[in-house]
């Protein structure tokens, strides 16, 4: 017999759908999915995004979504008019125009020059794009689901004024912890990150 609710886990850059398996003894009482995405941007993830949160969260009183880094940055773009009953945000990417204009500077490139050569590939892994840019320029978020969100004093792409900006203006909870980073994965991080899950769901994911 199908559980009344739905955990939905959408991973981060680089990460795998199997990650969910670590959130099952926090949802004993729910169903618990991993969404293994292709997308790489918002326009691509629409369609899939959409798609898979139809498909999967069909006959379920309620669905929790939890999201990290990028991928609670696509949720925000894909699920926004969803009937989502609260999302948990691990480091999520919450202002890609200023990521991408941070990532400029660090490099010294300029706004002709990426406008010229529209990709710019970095040493770090990531590529810088002109249309990504102008992209997310046109199209602000627009969030208005229940938000919990854990932040790492010491994320390295995310400020604590950004983050903090963001979480006043859809009026989300924020939880800091100084010395978590972007990526929460040592044990004091992750005892940290499954004490606030706790703290932060409706007791019905738990009890039934």
């Amino acid at each position: 017999m199908k559980n009344k609710g739905l955990v939905i886990y959408v991973h981060g850059k680089d990460g795998i759908a199997e990650e969910a398996e670590h959130y099952r003894s926090l949802f004993p009482k729910s169903d618990v999915i991993g969404f293994d995405y292709k997308s790489q941007n918002p326009w691509e993830a629409k369609e899939e995004f959409s798609r898979f949160f139809d498909l999967h969260s069909r006959g379920y009183d309620s669905v929790i979504l939890i999201a990290n880094s990028i991928g609670a940055f696509l949720s925000m773009y894909t699920l926004a008019e969803k009937k989502i009953s609260q999302a948990l945000f691990i480091s999520p990417i919450v202002n890609m125009e200023k990521l991408i204009t941070d990532m400029m500077m660090w490099l010294n490139v300029t706004k002709d020059e990426l406008q010229s050569k529209k990709e710019i590939p970095t040493a770090f892994g990531e590529t810088l794009s002109w249309e990504y840019l102008c992209y997310v320029r046109k199209h602000p978020i627009k969030w208005s689901i229940p938000t919990c969100i854990l932040y790492g004093g010491k994320d390295s792409l995310t400020s604590i004024v950004t983050i903090s900006e963001f979480a006043n203006r859809i009026g989300t909870t924020l939880t800091v912890m100084e010395d978590g980073e972007h990526w929460f994965h040592t044990d004091v991080q992750m005892k940290v990150l499954d004490n606030w899950i706790r703290n932060s769901i409706n007791t019905d994911f738990i009890t039934g």
